[in-house]
């Protein structure tokens, strides 16, 4: 049989897609990957998901979830119909007529893009590709990496893009726990490196995503991405240096926002906390003021906004120091209970989450600290964290025996009438209390 040509492999990759007859692999089953992989297969395709991690490839064996955007019901059923299924071997790749790319890239610890894991991706999945394949980056990124550093990687493989293989960049948008927005009716932007790229990843995205929209290049997806999330990095530190001026005048922080959000027009509120994390926010700004100094240009108001989002933590730990120090109690030796490690309210995700560096703070102050998080059991040891840590129970004594509580997660779930009433001392970074303060005077606002 004859092979087929250059315009054969791009005819029958279309096709495929268009049919749902495409096998979609994805590399990378964490908050975005899982997610995706269970939206291609809900759409009809088979989906192969690929993890380094072999409890996450043995829990999707067995249709067990573990990312609370995902239905358990939907990925039990996808498995048991054999839609879904997952490997740690990328040769189960070789017969992905799509592969999309979904890892991590976190900072180094001079605060510069780690693209270790995208490299080593691109290296394997060049060892086994075919022509015919589109490859798609999802992993968040500076702009210029689809063509800059994915690009040079995919084609050593002897394969040439736009007519052996297409690439396109489509970053992720997940915001874990919201109940509005999730990988299906969040509007997808797409970049392809060629027209060809550009048009075939458009049509796959179209199957299984309500709202689909094609940019320019790669460059501009990645560019708007990481614009969203600055965007958001910027506002919060607005509203974080705000916090510490009406902490200065005694002005209530809080209800400058609520009456502040009476207007219309103009303005959009966020809110202060102990800082900013997850695995977009805390990250992003620093990716785009790399790139910048590329090209001789300096984003000052952008390093601005980042210094002082990590300024918050040590704010929050000198807010509970001098609260301590009014009821006559010395930081140094203080029982301190920190209540969640998740860095946003009812998500079980603590990637970036600045509860953790309140917790070290303290700690190196020489308090005695513990943290209770009904959504996050145990903190392993990773870049952001050195050591293990483990939730502890949730008990009237121990709420009481604790010299301060520290709100730094507002999860939904706590009591937090109740917990008012136990503890002799409460600090609240978030507002958790707002409806159960009025004319308790052992609460203190960030």
């Amino acid at each position: 049989m004859p092979s087929e040509t250059k315009q054969d492999v791009y005819a029958v990759l279309r096709d495929r897609i268009a049919t749902r007859e495409a096998i979609v692999g994805v590399v990378g089953l964490g908050y975005v990957g899982l997610p995706l992989a269970v939206e291609h297969a809900r759409a009809g395709f088979s989906v192969v998901g690929l993890d380094d991690n072999s409890a996450k490839v043995d829990k999707v064996r067995s249709g067990q979830n573990y990312i609370p955007d995902v239905d358990d019901r939907m990925l039990q059923d996808l498995v048991r119909e054999g839609r879904l299924t997952a490997t740690s071997d990328y040769r189960d790749l070789t017969a992905a007529d799509v592969i999309i790319i979904c890892v991590p890239t976190p900072l180094t610890d001079n605060k510069e893009p780690d693209l270790s894991y995208i490299i080593q991706v691109a290296n394997r999945i060049r060892t086994i590709m075919r022509p015919g394949q589109l490859i798609v980056l999802e992993s968040t990124t500076y702009p210029g990496t689809t063509e800059e550093v994915l690009e040079p990687i995919l084609e050593t493989s002897g394969l040439t893009l736009g007519t052996d293989f297409f690439l396109a960049f489509s970053p992720e948008r997940v915001d874990p726990g919201r109940e509005d927005f999730k990988t299906q009716n969040t509007p997808k932007l797409i970049g392809g490196v060629t027209a060809r790229c550009q048009e075939v990843a458009t049509l796959l995205y179209r199957q299984s995503i309500a709202a689909v929209i094609p940019v320019s290049s790669p460059k501009i997806a990645e560019m708007s991405k990481v614009f969203e999330n600055t965007y958001r990095a910027v506002n919060i530190a607005l509203v974080n240096e705000l916090a510490l001026l009406c902490d200065r005048m005694g002005i209530n922080v809080w209800e400058v926002l609520d009456a502040a959000a009476t207007k219309p027009f103009g303005i959009q509120i966020f809110h202060p906390g102990p800082g900013v994390g997850g695995h977009c926010i805390p990250l992003d700004p620093f990716y785009l003021s790399w790139k910048a100094k590329e090209y001789d240009f300096s984003t000052r108001f952008i390093e601005l906004a980042g210094e002082i989002n990590l300024s918050m933590p040590y704010v929050v730990v000198d807010r509970v120091a001098r609260a301590l120090n009014d009821q006559g109690v010395a930081l140094k030796g203080a029982r301190i209970l920190v209540m969640g490690v998740a860095y946003k309210e009812d998500i079980n995700d603590e990637r970036e989450s600045p509860a953790l560096k309140v917790f070290e703070l303290l700690e190196a102050r020489g308090a005695q600290v513990v943290y209770y998080d009904p959504y996050v059991p145990q903190v392993k040891p990773h870049s952001f964290f050195a050591r293990e840590i483990h939730s502890v129970a949730l008990t009237d004594d121990l709420v009481q025996s604790q010299d301060c509580v520290v709100i730094t997660t507002g999860h939904k779930v706590i009591d937090y009438d109740r917990l008012v009433d136990l503890a002799p001392l409460v600090v609240d970074t978030r507002n958790a209390t707002r409806n159960v303060r009025e004319g308790r005077e052992k609460i203190h606002l960030l």
